[in-house]
């Protein structure tokens, strides 16, 4: 069955109501408060450049007719009334660099991307495209231009109405209750304490200043405060105009979002999945502070930005607030959160008589303890804390790090505590032999492991005392510890519940000499890495480098707080905070490729682009301990990613001079990402307007657990304390986690030919038998990454089509292209068929040229999408059998290739090259896009086209699809 998508103007007309919003920096401090002032500004003009399809810029002065249904501007050496665009031509908006010609190569880089806008008018969907002066001149016209396209064709009344709007009234009923006396005025302490208490986090300085600076403007003075003054303070301080901007956009009516606006933004900028209008009421209960706003359904500006700084739009996915990751794992295929030297002073027995320190750490998540061993008369305090916090925060193992420095009889001593106090808790059962892994954390739960020297029972008491720093050969043939000689010893004799340290120098000498075999002896083997004796300041080095090898244990200062430990403790939240985290497959698999100093694309990955827009920040504050007088604060922002070399990158915004309370920064950043499963993200806000230290706050999240859309970041203080009302706002985007975007870092051009496709290509290994194995793998590999491609190209083709960038979802490309039929003026007529697997749509008549070129792209993307679902299966079985055959290789490999004369390096060389080839035959690109794919061709469009049509279309019910 087919659904005719009769078009009809997609918004209702409704009477216009009086809008409060104040934006940062207009030119000449010129404040734009409500509608009426958004129009008044139009209608005096600016200056803009307009740009031609040749890339040149002009300047021109453009500015709205009295009438507001002309657009004009001058000078022009066309006669005025050519130089003018009529307002109910103006089929869309563009924010962006989002058509063509701003797209060009002349131009894309002389401009910020919030600096420009395109205006797509007439039946031929021309675009005017223009340049402004500063990112808050565009918000003016893209919102006061969408608001006159959204009331049709007929003139704005911008003359107040009779009835009050839903926001003036609950603010007047707030200043009612506080008029306990009827006296129709409040004074100046209560006014500030009532807003403040609507808005925490804001300054009492700030909304006293604003009271009177609307008294001097009216005339009045004194410490009284009326209502129109109250209600007009609380609309200029209390309304953000990003998230204004964001109402505007999806609200039907310009006064607040209905239950269904709050679906589509819910479901398209969001990203959830399953949204009912059950789940959009209950938000709407949740955060609208007007009863009749909750009563009617209604999500007021007000309970928009609530709903927005809340927990449900948060930037960290809350699935990851619990244990989500497998824990049934050998133990050394986890990173473990570990603690080093937690007890700073050595004066007694156990180390420290501040023993709080091991109570932090244990609350912090670290199941990995340093505990330190002196001869002295008791120990128990320690031990019963131990026992008392071991599983408060995770029930999964906690390993203690035994340094003794204590003598034998000492030793013996220290034996049967731990038993007493300990007890049950001890893992003591001893190695299976037959194993060749470690337990799981989950067969573990509960447990308390010991990791410490083992003395032989010839050992003297004189020979007892044991340290990791004192991991040399001579001490190793005292007291029988494993030394670790080299990655081929190890491999053959050292068994897998046999632990190696590492100081961080020679771990670091490893990871850069021997990048492949470290990671390769992770895999079974836990090693712990802990600070060289030369940080003499408890500094940390960067876990980051020895995670990338695939060790599990790095050691942390806790009490040395500063990017490191950021690092530390923002990776370990991804998994419940449980102390465990899955390390990446690809360093896991007992087979496969991975070099901890990749600078380019890894084998069978592809790359993922995340798109970062940084819009404002809320409540920033003045940073602690510096010496600059006043709480002036000029703040820039760090995005910085954290991973393997090839991910490792940052950038920053510019600096927002003397603005901490809701500064705007409205950039956006791109960031390559080659191994998803080892980022991290931080933010770091700092002040450019500082004397001493420049840190305001961060916030440090690994790339698993962001969310898409709109999202706020809770900054935390230096030493890891929240920052109470203090936040940033941004955007969030990944393309290549579920198809469409392009992989390129930004200001690089996407790469070509072979180099484009070097982590889907298999590589000599000198071994006959087995390269012609490979090569018969060739033609299967190549299709897959054909299809994955062809696939990608199609969605980015249709969403540049619809004005939008690659990272936008295909719900938003949807919504793009109904609102444009939907607001044409002829009588257009499209036919989408809902009753098959695949989707269609089709245009039942002429259409103008762009709309054939979108439908002609949306139609390539539903079937290379169905070619890559319906071939997917053919495909994946050849590269299965593929790797299967090439594993049968494995065990023998190393005596194939002595057999045909390799040896030494190109022996070496030829096992790398062939695990290369097994782990881009793991078919990871081609399996993921298929189900992806599947339900963005299928599920998506379908859901998506019933709820836009349910909306804004006619809908015979005989003709329902099915």
């Amino acid at each position: 069955m087919c659904l005719d998508l009769v078009l009809i103007f997609f918004f209702s007309i409704h009477c216009v109501r009086k809008k409060t919003v104040s934006f940062s920096s207009m030119p000449s401090d010129r404040k734009i408060n409500s509608t009426a002032a958004c129009m008044a500004f139009m209608m005096e003009g600016c200056e803009m450049k307009k740009v031609r399809s040749n890339s040149r810029m002009y300047n021109r002065y453009f500015l709205l007719d009295p009438d507001m249904h002309w657009l004009r501007w001058e000078p022009s050496k066309k006669d005025s009334e050519k130089a003018k665009l009529e307002i109910k031509s103006i089929k869309e908006v563009r924010l962006g660099k989002k058509t063509p010609v701003l797209r060009s190569n002349g131009l894309s880089d002389q401009f910020p991307d919030e600096c420009a806008f395109s205006i797509i008018y007439g039946d031929n969907y021309e675009s005017l495209d223009l340049v402004a002066s500063t990112a808050d001149v565009v918000s003016t016209w893209v919102m006061g231009l969408r608001y006159l396209v959204s009331y049709g064709r007929h003139t704005v009344d911008m003359v107040e109405p009779s009835q009050p709007s839903l926001r003036t009234s609950w603010i007047g009923s707030v200043f009612e209750l506080a008029d306990m006396e009827k006296e129709g005025h409040i004074d100046l302490f209560r006014a500030t304490q009532i807003i403040k208490g609507l808005n925490p986090g804001m300054k009492e300085s700030r909304i006293e200043l604003k009271f009177k600076e609307l008294q001097k403007a009216k005339d009045q003075y004194g410490e009284d405060i009326n209502m129109d003054t109250f209600v007009e303070a609380y609309c200029e301080l209390c309304t953000r105009p990003e998230i204004f901007f964001l109402l505007v956009q999806f609200s039907s009516n310009k006064e607040y979002l209905d239950n269904k606006d709050l679906m589509l933004f819910v479901e398209v900028e969001q990203g959830v999945e399953g949204v009912t209008e059950d789940m959009c009421r209950d938000i709407v209960q949740k955060f609208e502070p007007s009863a009749e706003g909750r009563e009617r359904g209604y999500l007021s500006i007000d309970g928009f930005t609530h709903y927005l700084l809340s927990s449900e739009c948060h930037i960290f996915d809350p699935q990851h607030k619990r244990v989500c990751q497998d824990m049934t794992q050998p133990l050394s295929h986890y990173y473990i959160n570990s603690s080093h030297n937690a007890s700073l002073l050595e004066d007694h027995f156990w180390g420290s008589s501040d023993i709080s320190s091991y109570i932090r750490a244990l609350r912090m998540g670290c199941r990995s303890l340093e505990v330190i061993v002196w001869d002295g008369p008791d120990n128990e305090p320690v031990l019963d804390i131990i026992n008392q916090y071991a599983f408060e925060s995770s029930e999964y193992p906690l390993i203690l790090c035994l340094v003794t420095h204590c003598c034998i009889p000492q030793q013996r001593v220290m034996a049967q505590h731990m038993k007493k106090i300990l007890g049950d808790k001890l893992y003591v059962e001893p190695p299976n032999k037959e194993e060749h892994y470690l337990p799981s954390p989950e067969k573990l739960k509960g447990k308390i492991l010991l990791k410490g020297k083992r003395l032989p029972p010839s050992c003297t008491d004189a020979e007892g005392e044991v340290t990791d720093e004192e991991e040399g050969l001579e001490m190793s043939r005292r007291v029988g510890s494993v030394q670790f000689k080299d990655f081929e010893i190890s491999k053959r004799e050292q068994k897998y519940w046999e632990i190696c340290s590492f100081n961080e120098v020679d771990a670091n000498r490893f990871a850069n000499e021997f990048p492949e075999d470290f990671v390769c002896y992770n895999k079974r083997f836990l090693s712990r890495v802990y600070p060289t004796p030369m940080r003499i300041d408890a500094s940390n080095m960067n876990p980051q480098d020895f995670w990338k090898c695939g060790c599990q244990i790095v050691a942390m200062n806790y009490q040395t707080p500063g990017l490191m430990m950021d690092l530390n403790l923002g990776w370990f939240r991804q998994n419940g905070n449980c102390g465990y985290v899955l390390r990446p497959a690809i360093m896991r698999e007992e087979v496969s490729y991975f070099s901890a100093n990749a600078r380019d694309s890894l084998p069978g990955v592809s790359a993922q682009l995340l798109h970062i827009k940084v819009i404002s920040g809320q409540n920033l504050p003045k940073p602690r301990g510096s010496a600059a007088k006043g709480d002036v604060v000029e703040p820039y922002i760090y995005v910085e990613i954290h991973g393997i070399p090839a991910d490792c990158a940052e950038q920053r915004t510019k600096t927002v001079s003397q603005n901490g309370d809701n500064p705007i920064f409205d950039e956006s950043f791109e960031f390559q990402i080659n191994l998803p499963e080892l980022a991290a993200l931080r933010f770091v806000v700092l002040d450019d307007d500082y004397i001493g230290d420049e840190f305001i706050g961060q916030y440090t999240i690994p790339f698993e657990c962001l969310q898409p859309g709109y999202r706020h970041v809770p900054l935390q203080s230096l030493t890891g304390e929240f920052l109470p009302n203090t936040t940033l706002f941004v955007h969030v985007a990944i393309t290549n986690r579920r198809g469409g975007g392009k992989a390129h870092k930004r200001g690089l051009s996407v790469r070509k030919g072979r180099k484009a496709r070097e982590y889907t290509s298999t590589k000599t290994t000198g071994i006959k038998v087995v390269d012609e194995l490979f090569r018969a793998s060739t033609q299967p590999i190549r299709e897959a990454t054909d299809l994955r491609e062809n696939v990608q190209n199609a969605m980015v083709s249709f969403k540049e089509l619809c004005g939008l960038t690659p990272a936008a979802n295909m719900k938003q490309c949807i919504l793009t292209v109904s609102t444009w039929l939907m607001n044409s003026e002829r009588a257009l007529r499209v036919t989408v068929d809902l009753s098959e697997t695949y989707p269609t749509m089709e245009a039942q008549g002429p259409v103008p040229e762009l709309l054939r070129k979108v439908l002609n792209a949306y139609d390539m993307m539903i079937q290379t999408s169905r070619t890559l679902i319906e071939s997917a299966d053919v495909v994946y079985s050849k590269l299965t059998q593929a790797q299967r055959a090439g594993l049968d290789f494995h065990e023998d490999l190393h005596r194939i290739g002595a057999k045909e004369g390799l040896k030494g390096r190109k022996l070496q060389k030829a096992m790398e090259s062939y695990a290369w080839n097994i782990t881009v035959l793991k078919v990871r690109h081609t399996a993921e896009p298929r189900v992806a794919l599947s339900t963005s061709a299928k599920s998506t469009l379908v859901s998506f086209w019933l709820r836009r049509s349910r909306r804004g279309c006619s809908v015979p019910s005989s003709r329902r699809p099915s």
